[in-house]
């Protein structure tokens, strides 16, 4: 690590919020966050309207016009879903964002549970896994538990759920059916109960903070995310995984991750990170975000589907589990990348 008395002042200047209290910040967030939807949505609104008066448009061109705007209007209501969640989860304390998040793991592992053929020897083991396992991991992350939260699943599960299903007395499939319980509960609950975790690691002089240490790991992996798919649309395709994705390239990989470590850096001073180490801690959860992306697109082409789920009422998109699946994969590589280099006690 560079050596802070060579470093520009740039890296290492104050906090400019640092007079503020945790609450006035994660206020100050909020209301920007908000009101750059509120103006988003405007601008939607009246982009919308002038859209309508324009005339002189064959009908194939008003159509594509209208399925752009559609679109876009599904990704802001998912956009304005997600900051309400993160908002709710800040507003009720750290009981109320395990539970909040709990509920989201619940209904992320019913979508993927759902796409898997069980059979009648799996029912112990999803009750285990739903009703078991799934609370006692958000017991333990509300408890500030973090030496038995990182091993319940990795261990213990692993060893319980295949025991649940031997006792069933099934053997048909018995290996494929405990894997694809056993990795539905590590994405779904495993990886999701580390967004919680990180509004509860409590840094040196950075108490009652956590809410930014979760808003900058999901602006970077969005942001990475954007840029990726945004450079596989332009770049000359070259997929590394054709038939998992056509969209996957390592060149736009590398790019979503380099603009996700640009907005890190842009982004260190509502961290505990200096500007070079937020860097490196946004391209971390950018890559792996991506890649998880990748993974649960191969689990969906195995299972034959094209989505998670079905078409949600509340947010206009397709599966929770789409928009949540890069998350589970970035959180915990994330949240134990921060533990190690600072070297947080359990």
């Amino acid at each position: 690590m560079l050596n802070a008395l060579t470093m520009p002042d740039w890296l290492t200047a104050p906090n400019p919020m640092s007079r503020w209290t945790a609450t006035e910040q994660i206020g100050l967030l909020f209301v920007t966050l908000f009101g750059l939807l509120l103006l988003t949505s405007i601008g939607s609104f009246i982009n919308g309207l002038r859209e309508q008066a324009l005339t002189g448009l064959d009908e194939e061109a008003l159509k594509a016009r209208q399925l752009r705007r559609q679109r876009f209007a599904r990704e802001l209501r998912l956009v304005w879903f997600g900051a309400s969640v993160f908002w709710a989860a800040w507003v009720s304390g750290p009981l109320g964002a395990t539970l909040l998040f709990g509920i989201l793991s619940f209904l992320a592992l019913r979508e993927f549970i759902t796409l898997l053929h069980t059979r009648r020897g799996d029912h112990r083991s999803l009750i285990l896994a739903f009703f078991i396992i799934l609370p006692l991991q958000y017991a333990l992350t509300g408890g500030r538990h973090f030496d038995l939260f990182s091993v319940l699943i990795p261990v213990y599960s692993f060893l319980a759920i295949p025991v649940a299903s031997a006792l069933a007395g099934d053997p048909a499939r018995y290996l494929e059916r405990n894997a694809k319980i056993q990795w539905g509960i590590m994405v779904c609950v495993y990886g999701l109960s580390h967004a919680p975790a990180l509004l509860l690691l409590e840094f040196p002089g950075y108490l009652g903070r956590g809410a930014f240490l979760l808003f900058f790991l999901v602006a970077v992996v969005a942001f990475g995310q954007f840029v990726q798919l945004a450079a596989s649309r332009r770049l000359r395709r070259r997929p590394v995984a054709r038939h998992i994705s056509r969209d996957f390239s390592m060149r736009a990989w590398w790019l979503g991750c380099i603009g996700a470590a640009l907005l890190g850096s842009a982004l260190f001073w509502i961290t505990p990170f200096d500007a070079l180490q937020a860097m490196a801690m946004a391209f971390i959860a950018a890559g792996a975000g991506s890649f998880g992306g990748l993974v649960m697109q191969a689990l969906k082409r195995d299972a034959g589907v094209r989505s998670w789920g079905n078409l949600s009422s509340i947010t206009g998109a397709v599966g929770l589990l789409d928009r949540i699946a890069v998350l589970c994969f970035a959180a915990p590589v994330f949240f134990h990348s921060v533990r190690w280099y600072f070297k947080l006690s359990l």
